[in-house]
């Protein structure tokens, strides 16, 4: 674990050293500075490893064959690093032995030197040749059938979820047993995969189901409360019992009569009362299970709280307003997100992704807390996957991944051309061209229901 933190500081400010000799003279004393720190960093490694490989895959980097996870302190160099070395073709840096000064400072002059030339990575590759610690490998490509194969396990993965959240709640109204432990199992297995592919699991959530809205949705906000608590910088345990409380967070529900949870008008001053109880039917059900641990008590406390607001004018009413538990106030935006994308029984048409963060903006102070919320909007993007858009070029396309150092410029599946022919190729907005001008660029968002296009098509 040492060692890969080590590893995760070392490409941290070989970026910073990359990006500040991109202004400044190799013999800037703040570029030397860095040259002599990334020199430390690596010889410091190499007493314990022998050899630091860092490897580019996809959009992870690894070190040593180890999928690095950092945190988002970390991330505006990790993204440097990660175009810089496509734009060389370069998806392998190996140090070995013990590297002097010189050696880093010849790196940097053959990276910059590289990235003027018409073939970059040969042009890298000639320039280190007469170094035997410091080598480069090509970029490697990931297969389309190994994509493929993850995108069937984050959908099966996802589905059980949603098999098992309607299998528990019948259980709770029907008064049965129920398996906490498989209910855990799961939770982390998602926890699991969302730390190796969280774009795939999030597009998992721009997927609604109107019929199956009360488990999709208890999934969904599941799925978004573990991906922002990993922005956050929670661990790997506090992840598992923030999935299980956010999946949890709606059980009283199953007390509400189904011609209330079901009404497809508005409801009635009496039925509005009996919907705002959910959320303490949600702990007496929480509570009433089998041996609670502190992690179900957990959950109770979130399921009372996910409609308390910020500022305490939700539901219920409470007489001491102390700090509410983090994890209520992570599922309270998730919550809020998906119900407002989200085609339910009294809300047919669900609200455009980048609607619903307008209103979340709108509620920053009131109804949710406002540092979390500047976290959640990172994580979705100024134009969140599911998102279809018109871009400058007169293409018409479908937000499928964020960016989250560019939020307003994700990356976006073409499904229509300028000439209304149907396409279907994916484009990343923050490609420049020579003169340093963005290709392409978002005009306005539009409502794809009312182009009648299937989301799932294109997600899953």
């Amino acid at each position: 674990m040492e060692e890969l933190k080590k590893a995760i500081d070392i490409i941290s400010n070989l970026a910073i050293l990359l990006r500040t000799s991109q202004v400044h003279d190799i013999n800037n004393v703040a570029v030397t500075n860095l040259i002599d720190k990334v020199t430390g960093l690596i010889n410091d490694f190499l007493k314990e490893e022998k050899v630091l490989q860092i490897d580019l895959v996809g959009e992870f980097f690894y070190a040593n064959d180890t999928r690095l996870k950092y945190s988002i302190e970390h991330l505006l160099n990790f993204d440097f690093l990660s175009r810089e070395l496509k734009k060389r073709n370069t998806g392998t840096i190996v140090f070995k032995e013990r590297i002097e000064t010189q050696e880093i400072k010849t790196f940097v002059k053959a990276f910059i030197t590289a990235g003027f030339s018409k073939d970059p990575f040969n042009t890298m590759q000639n320039s280190l040749k007469g170094l035997k610690t410091i080598t480069v490998d090509r970029l490697k490509r990931v297969k389309e059938d190994e994509a493929l194969d993850m995108r069937k396990v984050v959908k099966k993965t996802y589905f059980n979820a949603v098999s098992f959240t309607k299998g528990i709640m019948n259980k709770i109204k029907a008064k049965e047993a129920v398996n906490i432990k498989k209910a855990k199992r799961i939770v982390e297995s998602m926890v699991d995969l969302i730390l190796e592919e969280e774009q795939l699991f999030l597009g998992m959530t721009a997927i609604k189901d109107y019929d199956e809205y009360t488990y999709h949705h208890s999934v969904n906000v599941s799925v978004l409360s573990i991906a922002l608590g990993q922005r956050l910088g929670l661990s790997k345990k506090a992840l598992n019992e923030l999935g299980l409380a956010a999946l949890f967070h709606d059980m009283g529900k199953v007390e509400v009569p189904l011609e209330i949870l079901n009404k497809p008008t508005a409801f009635t001053e009496n039925e509005w009362l009996i919907m705002k109880k959910h959320p303490q039917w949600g702990v007496k059900a929480l509570l009433m299970l089998k041996n609670p641990d502190p992690v179900l008590i957990r959950s109770a406390i979130v399921a009372f709280e996910h409609h308390l607001h910020y500022n305490y004018t939700g539901y219920p009413a409470v007489r001491n307003k102390r700090e509410q538990d983090l994890y209520s106030r992570i599922v309270t935006i998730a919550d809020q997100y998906d119900a407002m994308t989200s085609s339910r029984v009294y809300s047919r048409v669900p609200l455009p992704p980048d609607k619903a963060l307008s209103i979340l903006i709108d509620r920053s102070g009131t109804q949710v807390d406002p540092l979390i919320l500047k976290f959640f909007i990172n994580m979705v993007g100024v134009y969140p996957i599911g998102s279809l858009v018109l871009l400058n070029t007169n293409d018409l396309g479908i937000v499928y991944q964020s960016n989250p150092v560019f939020p307003d410029r994700p990356k976006v599946r073409i499904i229509m051309d300028s000439t209304g022919k149907r396409t279907d190729q994916t484009v990343d907005l923050s490609e420049k061209d020579e003169q340093g001008r963005f290709l392409r660029s978002i005009i306005k968002t539009l409502d794809y229901t009312k182009y009648k296009i299937n989301l799932a098509e294109y997600l899953m």
